[in-house]
């Protein structure tokens, strides 16, 4: 018997949870550190734990044991199939348990569970698409630094080319160049060490002084209109036809989106939700088929 229904957003940066009664009314929220599968399972898990313990304390309610819960999560790293594997057999003995991609979750959450396409471009960037029929698609989403074009770790890598080709002469020393040597150092040395040291996380946080110095550098101007058209071509690729509501994701998204060209701004509409509600839905629906079929 399913008393509680569980829903997790987990990423790199922090885990979010919401927990309702199987049929009623939302219990409560919980936090706690990052769950990307990348940075390790057991890790994953501890804290997907912390932050449901949170969210029935935020009620005044002792957790129930995990054989009453059936918990979805949209997971950082669960396409590499690996990690999902070893993810799904840490189970700790859920009534029932889903883990998809937190891209499938946010598209669940922005469109309220029905059919349509996101633009999700943060750190990374990628585009998923439930169609009508519920096929999916995904489009992007390679990974830094090959794929994730249009992304903040995308602009920042492109900054950082930008300030190592000023250090040489091969560009000039233009705003951009500039607030690259400030954040990873202005001689050779010290900015091929901060590179060698750097991942996505740290090429992404440059993201912004693309943006800042976007007025007085053309390089900078040239960086963002090429962002944008990447994150075009993720939106066209991923509904051609242009049939699906367009939900834009993430903090480069956001700021972007409004560039576009006018077909594409024409189909975009605002999220309804976020990522962990995706997952709420997503294991409310599961939960509800196990239950009809059951009972035929």
């Amino acid at each position: 018997m399913v008393d509680y229904l569980i829903g997790v957003d987990g990423g790199g940066s922090g885990t979010r949870v919401l927990v309702q009664r199987n049929g009623g009314d939302l219990v409560g929220s919980g936090q706690a550190g990052p769950s990307a599968l990348g940075q390790g399972v057991a890790k994953a898990w501890r804290n997907i734990e912390i932050a449901v313990r949170a969210a029935f304390d935020q009620a005044g309610l002792a957790q129930p044991k995990w054989s009453r819960c059936a918990l979805a999560a949209g997971l950082s790293g669960v396409s590499h199939a690996p990690l999902r594997e070893q993810f799904l057999a840490a189970d700790p003995g859920l009534a029932r348990l889903e883990a998809e991609t937190d891209s499938f979750t946010m598209l669940l959450g922005a469109h309220g569970g029905r059919p349509g396409a996101i633009l999700i471009a943060g750190t990374g960037s990628i585009a998923e698409a439930l169609r009508a029929d519920g096929s999916r698609a995904t489009v992007g989403g390679w990974g830094f630094p090959v794929g994730d074009e249009g992304s903040g770790a995308w602009l920042g890598l492109q900054a950082v080319r930008q300030g190592q080709a000023a250090l040489d002469g091969r560009a000039n020393a233009s705003p951009l160049a500039r607030r690259v040597w400030m954040h990873c150092g202005d001689e050779r040395e010290s900015l091929q060490s901060w590179c060698t040291g750097a991942g996505q996380y740290e090429y992404a946080q440059l993201a912004r002084a693309v943006f800042d110095t976007e007025e007085q550098d053309p390089a900078a101007a040239a960086l963002l209109q090429g962002a944008v058209a990447a994150l075009e071509d993720l939106a066209l690729a991923i509904d051609p036809r242009g049939r699906l509501p367009l939900a834009a994701s993430g903090s480069i998204a956001e700021l972007l989106a409004p560039r576009m060209r006018p077909a594409l701004r024409g189909r975009l509409v605002p999220a309804q939700d976020n990522a962990v509600a995706g997952a709420l839905t997503l294991i409310r629906r599961a939960v509800r088929a196990e239950t009809t079929e059951a009972a035929l």
